[in-house]
């Protein structure tokens, strides 16, 4: 049976996958009892299918009882950043060969002589001109012959590819001749994953548009490989629900529509955990929240602005300086090659560093016990007295003590001449700089001031280490949700499902024609509505919102505005203009309230709402925890302060009001939060643990 055409089952259960560099987390939700399970296992990089059933298993699950399966992958930005994807080909309008990797001719770095620029995934000699032409406002001025895109055919056969772009000039306008292209190469080629530049984007911008062109078709045969794999697996266990995929605006679309455009998954699991932090914080009623994910390969960092998801329109994939740019929209998510498995080395000159490689699930870190040699954070982190050996995951998957004590001493501290401990905790102090610095990316380089924002931290590792980043932050509350290490895969379960379209349009804000608006809006919006009812039943309101990318007459570059319906309904241009300038003030830090503006695209999602599982409150109890909660204590050490004896606490036995003053520990099955000297701790109504930063 085809991904996303399965029949859905009035009620049962929602299982939810998040596959990461190194561990697989399932979260089940019942939606009969109102239960909510968890599962935690390695990622299997070889058959990553059989860490989703693992987990499946250790939540205690099965896929026939389940009505809907969410998931999301690294799978699609990993092939990028790897360069693994599949060997692809670019067919393009004559005189446009070179735009790909022209581009924007932009020097990030005007005095670094050891610039490098970005590296196409297509090769010059895989890129193809055919004599096409369409104008600007879509009118045909060259006809497409289809005899040169026969004269292609064996050429593409001969050079072994296996997937091709397609991008003429224009064709977000009229895409008349990208189709007929498709066509015939799908008839003449049936065996090529084929990608079309105007099904991805509909907004101006050449060198963007065949960018996100060649990495869909980079990425395709893959994900698509990878999305079948699981329908399969779906079908042999009996699956009768419908198999959704996370988009990187944090929305659900049908498996169907993942293989074609394989690019809109490409934050999938970072993306479904800033959706959950937004639903976190509307819960508690908290307006704005920095959202901190650590796992064992990355860290990532997101914003919830005034109850708002930051979405951008256009993405760096692999950095500023070097990245491919993707223009779909997205939601604005910064990341950094540091994990709870990242490796530690020695750089020439003696330097210590940390990451961007990871140990991964295999080795994985020295301490797994799976032949890892190289010292990581998570090896760190153990010998500091923040893990404890024995209950790793609950007590399934001991730690070995002696084993990162030797990567750690043999790979580090030997040759630095430092004493084991000072080179564990100087590992940890060098990969808390690192996040933070990513934080800084989603606040401080767009214009917001950390210090504002509270930070919710999740992922495996991500309590282990807030702290630490708020204090160089200076951020003053920390808030760590209900399971932590699995908090991406249940925000897979709050979100909804989502369509996006944009379309160009470029017109002066004072001359725009607001029934043309209503027009182009209208059809996006029906579209999108007939979408999210056709790809799943278990819609039960949609919700639309509107927006546009503005800029200020004779400026380059346009920012993404959220506007309300009513100002384009009622034709209100100042409205509007406010609506710009304020999202200029946000971004840029100024505005311009007395320039003239202009439209260049319009924007519209389309959400369709789907029933969540809701926040329940815990068992309330007095300042002080009960007894039970206390488990152990143990030496943890500390920068500035050595080893202290620690508090060690059970989360499952903490009760709303309970407060903790650091140093303290509190353990769970997937994860532990250190509370540092200084901080203090108290449980909400919910049992999210929520700290007051001290030195902040």
């Amino acid at each position: 049976m085809a991904i996303g055409q399965h029949a859905a089952p009035a009620s049962g259960t929602r299982i939810a996958a998040d596959v990461g560099g190194t561990f697989t987390d399932v979260a089940v939700f019942d939606e009969r009892s109102g239960a909510l399970r968890l599962g935690k296992t390695l990622t299997t990089p070889q058959h990553l299918v059989d860490g989703i059933e693992s987990g499946v298993a250790r939540a205690d699950s099965v896929f026939s009882d389940a009505a809907l399966f969410l998931h999301g992958t690294t799978v699609a930005i990993n092939t990028m950043l790897e360069r693994t994807g599949a060997r692809t080909a670019l067919v393009i309008t004559a005189g446009f060969r070179d735009i790909y990797e022209i581009g924007r001719v932009n020097r990030p770095e005007a005095y670094n002589l050891y610039f490098r620029k970005h590296k196409p995934l297509v090769p010059r000699a895989l890129r193809y001109e055919v004599h096409e032409r369409v104008t600007a406002a879509g009118e045909v001025l060259k006809p497409l012959d289809e005899a040169e895109l026969e004269r292609l055919v064996p050429i593409l056969r001969r050079e072994g590819v296996e997937a091709l772009a397609i991008l003429f000039l224009h064709s977000y306008r009229n895409p008349a001749h990208e189709l007929q292209a498709k066509r015939y190469f799908a008839e003449h080629c049936p065996d090529l994953f084929i990608t079309v530049s105007h099904e991805l984007s509909q907004e101006y911008r050449e060198f963007e548009r065949a960018s996100t062109t060649a990495a869909n078709a980079y990425v395709g045969p893959r994900v698509s490989h990878y999305l079948a794999e699981i329908d399969q697996h779906l079908e042999r266990s009996g699956f009768p629900g419908t198999f959704l995929v996370v988009q990187s605006t944090g929305g659900l679309y049908d498996g169907d529509r993942a293989r074609r455009e394989c690019i809109r998954m490409l934050e999938s699991g970072p993306a479904a955990g800033v959706i959950g932090t937004q639903a976190l914080c509307a819960a508690i009623d908290l307006p704005s929240a920095i959202a901190f994910d650590m796992g064992g390969t990355t860290a990532k960092a997101g914003v919830i602005h005034h109850g708002r998801v930051l979405i951008a329109g256009t993405a760096m994939i692999g950095g500023y300086n070097e990245g491919l740019p993707i223009q779909i929209p997205m939601i604005d998510i910064q990341e950094v090659g540091t994990g709870g498995g990242s490796i530690a080395r020695l750089a020439a000159g003696g330097a210590l560093r940390v990451g961007p490689e990871s140990a991964g699930a295999a080795p994985g870190p020295a301490c797994y016990g799976l032949g890892g040699a190289e010292p990581t954070v998570t090896d760190a982190n153990l010998l500091l007295g923040r893990l404890a050996a024995d209950r790793f995951l609950g007590g399934d998957m001991g730690l070995d003590v002696s084993a990162a004590e030797t990567a750690l001493r043999d790979r580090v501290a030997s040759p630095l001449g430092l004493d084991l401990y000072r080179a564990a905790d100087g590992i940890v102090r060098i990969a808390t700089a690192s996040m933070s610095n990513v934080v800084r990316r989603v606040t401080t380089e767009r214009g917001l001031d950390a210090r504002d924002f509270a930070m919710v931290a999740y992922g495996g590792a991500g309590p282990l280490h807030a702290a630490l980043v708020a204090r160089e932050l200076r951020i003053g509350k920390l808030i760590i949700p209900n399971a932590p290490g699995h908090f991406s895969a249940f925000g897979m379960l709050l979100a909804d499902l989502r369509r996006d379209y944009v379309r160009t349009l470029f017109a002066r804000l004072e001359d725009v024609a607001f029934d043309d608006i209503e027009m182009i809006f209208r059809a996006m919006e029906e579209e999108g509505t007939r979408s999210v009812h056709e790809a799943a039943a278990n819609v039960s309101a949609v919700h639309l919102t509107r927006g546009a990318d503005m800029r200020y007459v004779g400026q380059e570059h346009a920012v993404a505005v959220d506007i309300p319906r009513e100002h384009f309904l009622n034709g209100d241009r100042a409205a509007i203009k406010k609506c710009f300038d304020e999202e200029h003030r946000v971004r840029y830090g100024f505005a311009s309230e007395t320039e003239r503006a202009e439209i260049v695209s319009l924007r519209c999602s389309i959400n369709g709402v789907m029933a969540k599982p809701q926040l329940s409150r815990i068992k309330v109890g007095g300042a002080q925890s009960s007894s039970s909660a206390l488990r152990a204590k143990r030496p943890v050490y500390f920068t500035d302060h050595g080893f202290l004896e620690t508090p060690a606490y059970d989360r499952a036995q903490l009760e709303a009001n309970n407060r903790i003053d650091g140093p303290a520990l509190i353990e769970e099955y997937a994860s532990t939060t250190v509370v540092l000297p200084g901080d203090a701790l108290t449980v909400d109504a919910y049992g999210n643990l929520i700290i007051t930063v001290g030195n902040s």
